[in-house]
Parts: structure tokens; C-alpha cells; sequence
């Protein structure tokens, strides 16, 4: 994309082509490249969850494996989903290349974002990062997102920043696709949530003609209260069959 170490997810329109970004597509756009992204973990996540203690972590949309494997070096037993086959052959080989120990803190999981629902109340992290979607979708798939951290646990929602359409750095031109920390953090009620980071954070980067450029991350980190915990034991009563029921499906790029 743009060189930086991150990475934006489907399905969603491609403004050039005006097709669906689906799993034939992410899987071919995989193969074009020996490695389509960096390699390194998210930056926001990196700042957010490093001084967190480590427990289990769901990795939303984690393509090549950047961030499961750095969150899986630093203690956590994660689940990594995405919608690329390709992808997640790539990231399980990168983890064993790096060692045993950190390749069997990571559970591999092949889900269509738009129909996988997570478990409720499962995960001391979810992190997603880079999930430019059409609005609806988005919030939907956030929703299912925070129902799936367990009580005292933290969600982290990062994405481009709407400002970044204004920049010389390459982005879809389709406003839709991209939202602000306050519009993820009115979604939260206030009565089970925490904002703990809410901003438009600055952070440097090249534009193809080689340009410095400022741009910006849209950082949203909450954290789920104890006082939360009896909706959340309510909703994971109420949808517990489906919370576990995994479609064989797809996600990012």
C-alpha cells in the first residue's frame, strides 16, 4: 500500500475497480507479493498494549501475522483471524520460524468478518486494526467486537483517520470507509465501558513522490468495567450456541 506497517481489511469496495474485495480477491492480492506488509506489529498497538498484562487476545483481520506473533513474544495466547487463506498460511509459517514457543500461543482462524461472531465475554484484548468497511458492517462487526472482551478487558479500534483524505498519502477515496475515535466510542455505553484513549494520534509517513507527510490514526481504547459483567453474562446466556458457531471463511489486506 503505502510502505507503512499497517494494513486495511475486507470486504469492502475497491474505488478503482468496484468490486467486492472478497476472499479470491485478498488471497490473489497475497500471492502477487512475497510479503504484502511489513511484518512489524501496528504501531498504536505496540503503544496501547505494551503495558498490559498478557491473557488471551483476539487479532481481527492479522493478514501476514505482524501483530499475533508480537503479542504472542510478549506472553499472549491470541486468536488470529482473517479472510485470507493465503495469508494465514503465511503468518503460521512466520511464527514457526520464529519458535515453538511463541508459534503455540497462536490459534490460526480462517472467519468471513461478516457472518463470524466471537465469543461474548472471551478475551482480555481485541484488536483491530485498519478495518475500513462501509459504515453498517463496520459498526456491526465492532459491536460483535465488544461483546467479545471479558469484564475488565480492553478494546482497541484503530484505523486512518477521515483528515488523511485531505494528504498526499494514497487512500481510498471514499469518506464512508472511515471513521473517528468518538464515533467508535458513542457505540459504547457508558455504563460498561471506560474510554481510556480517544484521538486522532499524528504519525509520520512517505508519500509516493517520496514526501514527508504527517498523517493520522484514529485510536480508540476502551476498557470493559466489572459493573458490565452481568449484561455481558446475559447476552452470552442469550446468544452462546451462535457466539460459538465459526464459519470457514475469510478477512483482510
Amino acid at each position: 500500500m503505502t510502505g507503512e506497517p499497517d494494513h486495511d481489511h475486507g470486504p469492502h469496495p475497491d474505488a478503482a475497480a468496484g468490486v467486492i474485495r472478497d476472499q479470491a480477491f485478498w488471497d490473489e492480492r497475497y500471492r502477487s507479493s512475497s510479503a504484502l506488509w511489513s511484518g512489524h506489529p501496528n504501531p498504536q498497538l505496540v503503544a496501547e498494549a505494551a503495558a498490559l498484562p498478557a491473557g488471551t487476545a483476539l487479532d481481527v483481520g492479522c493478514g501476514e501475522g505482524g501483530d499475533a506473533i508480537w503479542l504472542a513474544e510478549h506472553g499472549w495466547q491470541v486468536t488470529a483471524v482473517d479472510l485470507s487463506v493465503v495469508a494465514l498460511e503465511r503468518a503460521a509459517a512466520q511464527a514457526v520460524k520464529i519458535g515453538a514457543d511463541v508459534a503455540r500461543r497462536i490459534t490460526w482462524q480462517h472467519a468471513d468478518l461478516g457472518s463470524w461472531v466471537p465469543a461474548a465475554a472471551s478475551y482480555d484484548l481485541v484488536s483491530a486494526q485498519f478495518m475500513h468497511l462501509p459504515k453498517d458492517l463496520r459498526e456491526l462487526i465492532n459491536r460483535r467486537l465488544a461483546e467479545s472482551v471479558a469484564p475488565g478487558g480492553t478494546l482497541l479500534i484503530v484505523g486512518h483517520h477521515p483528515s488523511d483524505l485531505q494528504t498526499t498519502i494514497p487512500r481510498p477515496p471514499l469518506p464512508e470507509l472511515f471513521f473517528t475515535a468518538a464515533d467508535v466510542a458513542a457505540s459504547l455505553s457508558p455504563r460498561e465501558w471506560e474510554i481510556v484513549v480517544q484521538e486522532a494520534r499524528p504519525r509520520g509517513a512517505q508519500d509516493p513522490d517520496g514526501r514527508s507527510v504527517t498523517i493520522h490514526d484514529t485510536v480508540l481504547r476502551a476498557q470493559r468495567t466489572a459493573a458490565g459483567s452481568v449484561e455481558i453474562q446475559g447476552l452470552a446466556r442469550e446468544c452462546g450456541g451462535a457466539a460459538r458457531g465459526v464459519s470457514p471463511a475469510h478477512e483482510p489486506g
